[in-house]
């Protein structure tokens, strides 16, 4: 486990257990060592201590509580043992299985997807992400609501479940309460709609700017948020726990040539991403729409760094973003250097390792650390080319009547050549493709204007 995550816990925690179960016909399925590493760090950045680990292989998953009964002894036991509250499992529940795994074993039952969602509910500050988190947390919680009204059954004498002279009451409220969080449901889903608009209005705001964006992505806890602040001079959280930064982050950043962009921080990526939670990604996602280059950040030093960077490809990929100039960067590599301790060794042997098999993926991977700031000015200079390969060359003829334009350019462009005409400015420049649209009324065949028509025939 990760131990800075276990020593940054000041919160009372409470005890639980993990619960590691692998199909035969899981594909491209981590470890299960790895997976169970990364469920610890979620359980302890929730407010989890775990105690002890249980681990299953099925064939085929039992519709009842996954597991299977002779497993749910065994978790019982070692839950009791070891003074377990809560059980967590490593891939998602069905409300039944849920159901029955906490009648069964008497404590609370948490799958995956319930974990990250009470870490979303802890770090989200904006409204919008406020109300994507509720609405993901609604709609996990409203099948699984039927659990919550057992004690209604107890109360009037009947078995939990169900039974002659119970079940009106529990369906009763069951009812009421389905009906209630669905017209909570529908009035999220408005707000939220709402605040999108706005957000809409505000990309649109700082795309007219003519700033090039720069967003920064990558798994959770790669370092994102410390590489923002190291290269804008901002201030956002930053921790070492997984999801510290849910809310999007955008501020400017100057260039070694003197030009501006905008860096945009997002939130952190993870592996089997549920579909509840994509929802909940949308408030940061939705930046990621009109960005000119991504920045993928990867700490260098995990032992799953090149697992990480796969599930990050394949997410962007899926978000549409596969065409996106991507730049790699290889973070936390000030732990590549050697010291006399054993455990920095086998660090700086791992991370280098690592950098060796990411340069075969990103030959122009960019090695730096965000803690201390080394390699930010090769940093700074490699995004400085990238900006430049994106610009596109025109010859524009401009009235004069255009001086907006023709300072937008000055600002934001590399104007390559200019003459003046009568016509009007005649030029050429490099232009981010964005301002092309814009830009195509004015364009001509070249920069040289045609000789006079005297001039000719006299050659």
């Amino acid at each position: 486990m990760n131990e800075s995550l276990r020593d940054r816990q000041d919160q009372p925690q409470e005890p639980g257990i993990l619960v590691g179960v692998r199909l035969s016909g899981d594909k491209d399925a981590w470890p299960m060592d790895a997976a169970l590493e990364e469920l610890e760090d979620l359980a302890t950045t929730a407010g989890v201590f775990v105690r002890a680990r249980v681990t299953q292989r099925l064939n085929r998953r039992d519709p009842a509580t996954l597991v299977g009964s002779g497993k749910v002894i065994e978790i019982k036991t070692l839950a009791s043992d070891v003074g377990a509250e809560v059980v967590l499992f490593d891939r998602e529940l069905s409300p039944r299985q849920q159901r029955n795994l906490e009648r069964e074993l008497d404590l609370k039952v948490l799958d995956r997807t319930a974990l990250i969602l009470d870490i979303f509910a802890q770090h989200t500050r904006s409204r919008e992400g406020m109300l994507q988190v509720e609405l993901a947390l609604m709609e996990y919680r409203l099948p699984r609501l039927t659990r919550m009204w057992t004690h209604l059954a107890r109360q009037a004498g009947g078995r939990a479940g169900g039974g002659v002279g119970v079940r009106g009451p529990g369906e009763t409220q069951l009812e009421i309460d389905k009906r209630e969080i669905g017209r909570r449901i529908a009035f999220v889903r408005e707000q939220i709609k709402g605040l999108k608009e706005q957000r809409r209005g505000s990309r649109k705001q700082r795309r007219s700017s003519g700033l090039p964006i720069v967003a920064l992505v990558g798994y959770t806890n790669a370092g994102k948020s410390t590489l923002l602040n190291r290269l804008t001079g901002a201030d956002a959280y930053a921790a070492n726990q997984l999801f510290a930064t849910l809310d999007p982050t955008t501020r400017r950043m100057s260039l070694p040539g003197g030009r501006v962009c905008l860096l945009t921080d997002t939130v952190g990526f993870i592996q089997n991403l549920p579909t509840q939670l994509v929802a909940a990604f949308s408030a940061t996602l939705e930046e990621l729409e009109e960005v000119d280059l991504l920045l993928h950040v990867i700490d260098v030093t995990h032992p799953d760094a090149i697992r990480q960077a796969e599930t990050v490809e394949g997410v962007l990929a899926s978000l549409g973003l596969g065409e996106t100039p991507v730049l790699a960067v290889a973070n936390k590599a000030d732990r590549l250097a050697l010291d006399d301790s054993p455990e920095a060794v086998a660090l700086a042997d791992m991370g280098r390792n690592n950098l060796a098999l990411l340069l075969e993926v990103y030959p122009g991977i960019e090695p730096v650390s965000a803690r201390d700031g080394a390699g930010l000015e090769a940093l700074l200079t490699a995004i400085e080319k990238q900006m430049e390969s994106l610009l596109v060359e025109r010859h524009l003829l401009l009235p004069f009547a255009e001086g907006g334009l023709m300072a937008r350019l000055r600002s934001h462009a590399v104007v390559l050549e200019e003459a003046f005409e009568p016509a009007g400015m005649r030029i050429r420049v490099k232009v981010p493709r964005y301002l092309l649209g814009e830009l195509r009324p004015y364009e001509v065949e070249s920069t040289v204007a045609d000789p006079p028509a005297d001039t000719a025939r006299e050659a």
